[in-house]
């Protein structure tokens, strides 16, 4: 039996010995000895987080050998594999995009902040009575998400 060597495009870029990375027409694509095992468009994060995490998880490359030839952290490639084992597929295209909200000046804590301001107490004290700090009630007063009359 002949053994077949892994033939690569000539623009792609290799992650491992059997394994490697193309990008063409705002696509990429990854390779396993020659063909074409994934793809996605180039600005789909969630994919590429998907694919990343299924590449490392398969055995197919390792964390590090992947962040080398993408350009980012080994520490997130190793993230997205455990949550890909501990959370499975859907996490990574059903999940809510939490980043950037305040989670603990969530609607129900802003109007009881609204109501204390309203019936003029003081910044500190609305802070220690709706249980955040001094600088996040100031914070939200200066963006306008609340009123001070």
């Amino acid at each position: 039996m002949q053994m077949q060597l892994p033939l690569f495009p000539l623009e792609s870029q290799l992650i491992n010995s059997t394994t490697a990375l193309q990008e063409r027409d705002e696509m990429v694509y990854y390779l396993h000895a020659g063909s074409v095992i994934y793809c996605h468009e180039k600005t789909d994060l969630q994919s590429y987080r998907y694919i990343s995490a299924s590449l490392v998880n398969t055995g197919l490359c390792k964390p590090k050998e992947l962040a080398d030839v993408l350009g980012v952290s080994n520490r997130n490639i190793q993230r997205y594999a455990k949550a890909l084992r501990e959370k499975g597929s859907p996490w990574f295209f059903q999940r809510e995009e939490k980043r950037g909200s305040c989670y603990k000046f969530s609607g129900e804590i802003q109007e009881q902040a609204q109501e204390y301001l309203n019936n003029f107490y003081s910044v500190r004290d609305v802070a220690r009575l709706v249980g955040i700090s001094e600088s996040a009630m100031r914070y939200h007063l200066k963006k306008g998400t609340i009123k001070k009359r």
